[in-house]
């Protein structure tokens, strides 16, 4: 399938420069023989990259990079079982989006029996029986700057968490909050197939109640990070961790009411993991501490805005925009000066890779599900935009979904949608049925 760009117009220069770069990044630099990589320092796609990349933006834009993308980093029967296994089950999720995006049947029948495969397996090794929760790392957190002491020993000079034996025994809330997304997902490509989906949603519900359970933090109105094998809670703010809470439903409304309230921000947007570790601090952040990783940003600011709460969306559209103007599309950032910083880690300091790819996958996310507010299902697009106030009219063309291809244009500001109308009809949803080139209207106010 040739991939057909899409063409933001809005009012702001700045971000449809930012827009037409994360479109590079993806389609023509980190796109490598039908493969989508890492980013320019990392050429494999690693499992939770291919993921979030796909999830975020390559299934809509460039649906069969995503796809085999996604089967890269599976054998025949399981998600690639490597020395990163905690948060391997994210595929699940990403694999059942690529269903909703595309419709693809072939791929949600050969994706089920590896995602429920994996499962089991993480089920059997991985889910500690007395607190309901899954052990191991946080998601993306494989460097031991990314926790405190303990799990950090600092008798060991590794890198690696692993490497780290208490680390294999914490409950982190992003990881659990990926396995209850991950529950969901399997139940419904197990319905989309005519399965019983009803074991995996009580599994998730279960793994919903665990994390509510053992890591809610009523006094912060925040979830804690962490439970040690003792049941001891790690009071420090996982961006990530609270973000995936609200987008795969584990806090209810009234507390991603208090993440958005409560959740502490740097000069230059939300951090990894506040507030700093001991042996860290502003002039010399840890690498997975107290420092800004756009693909964490990216995925804070898509559950700002699916769970309603615009003024941190734009905030953290607005920092995002800040770090990538200056650079390109950089991994990681100094908090403080917003400058590409790889933070230190056992000693020195990391360099900060240039064109990561999910740097460039979450903002393509932030304009299509946050700013634009496109919805997927099964049966078609639906919208639930995010405008500035103060906009009158911005554009997304030559967008592909699935066979046809939308111009969506937005009239207004704010997020009262008054009229959706597909051309020129006042309509609920566009069809995923549909072929050909399509004019999408959305009138705001």
């Amino acid at each position: 399938m040739d991939i057909l760009r899409p063409v933001l117009t809005c009012p702001r220069p700045d971000l449809v420069a930012v827009y037409e770069a994360a479109l590079h990044n993806l389609l023509d630099v980190n796109t490598i023989g039908g493969i989508i990589r890492a980013g320019g320092g990392y050429p494999a796609p690693w499992t939770r990259d291919a993921s979030i990349n796909a999830w975020y933006a390559a299934s809509l834009l460039s649906p069969d990079a995503a796809r085999d993308t996604l089967l890269a980093v599976t054998g025949e029967t399981l998600v690639q079982q490597d020395d990163q296994w905690w948060d391997q089950i994210i595929w699940a999720v990403a694999a059942w989006n690529h269903v909703v995006v595309t419709g693809d049947e072939d791929f949600l029948a050969r994706a089920y029996p590896i995602a429920a495969a994996t499962m089991e397996v993480l089920d059997k090794e991985r889910l500690d029986g007395r607190y309901g929760l899954y052990r191991g790392g946080a998601v993306m957190q494989d460097g031991i700057s990314g926790y405190p002491e303990p799990p950090n020993d600092p008798g060991i000079e590794s890198s690696f968490v692993l490497d780290y034996p208490r680390a294999h025994s914490i409950m982190c809330l992003s990881t659990n909050a990926v396995y209850a997304g991950a529950h969901r997902a399997l139940a419904r490509m197990a319905a989309a197939l005519g399965a019983d989906g009803r074991p995996h949603l009580a599994r998730a519900d279960a793994t919903r109640a665990a994390v509510n359970r053992w890591l809610w933090r009523e006094d912060a109105g925040l979830y804690g990070y962490f439970l040690s094998e003792d049941g001891r809670l790690d009071p420090h703010q996982e961006a990530l961790g609270l973000a995936m809470a609200i987008l795969f439903g584990v806090a209810d409304e009234r507390r991603a009411a208090l993440i958005a309230a409560n959740t502490h921000r740097e000069p230059r947007g939300v951090v990894n993991v506040w507030p700093h570790f001991d042996r860290y601090g502003p002039g010399r952040p840890g690498r997975h501490n107290a420092i800004c990783w756009p693909m964490v940003m990216g995925v804070w600011g898509d559950a700002m805005a699916r769970s309603g709460h615009a003024n941190r969306f734009h905030e953290t559209l607005d920092d995002l925009i800040g770090l990538f103007g200056g650079d390109g599309l950089s991994e990681v950032y100094n908090a403080i000066t917003g400058l590409p910083d790889g933070g230190w880690q056992q000693g020195r300091q990391w360099p900060s890779e240039p064109d990561q790819t999910w740097s460039a996958t979450t903002m393509l996310g932030l304009v299509h599900h946050g700013l634009f507010g496109i919805r997927l299902t099964p049966e078609g697009m639906r919208f639930s935009p995010m405008m500035p106030a103060h906009w009158r009219d911005a554009a997304l063309n030559g967008l592909r979904y699935r066979d046809m291809t939308l111009r969506i244009t937005v009239s207004g500001g704010g997020t009262t949608v008054r009229s959706v109308r597909l051309d020129g009809r006042e309509v609920d949803l566009v069809p995923a049925t549909l072929t050909g080139h399509h004019d999408v209207r959305l009138t705001l106010g």
